[in-house]
């Protein structure tokens, strides 16, 4: 028996992969809380009340931010369901 074999015989007797999984999927979900709650915030700064105070500009990157984070979170959601099949 080769060292690979026996790393792989090991690794499925003490479930490390499942261990594996199961902490990139904690690690993903965190970061999915942070990128929604931050889109929340962004949502909340971009109300009419404050569309009128910003500049074109800085209305434009907040804009655009926001967008990001929604494909970021897309994203993750997909990463996460992968990983829960």
């Amino acid at each position: 028996m080769g060292a690979k074999k026996f790393i792989e015989s090991i690794k499925e007797s003490l479930g490390i992969d499942k261990l594996k999984k199961s902490s990139k999927r904690k690690s993903i979900k965190k970061l999915l809380k942070k990128l929604k709650e931050k889109k929340d915030k962004l949502a909340k700064s971009l109300d009419k009340k404050s569309e009128e105070k910003l500049n074109k500009k800085e209305l434009k990157e907040k804009k655009e931010e926001l967008d990001i984070i929604s494909v970021q979170i897309k994203k993750g959601e997909k990463i996460l369901e992968n990983l829960n099949s």
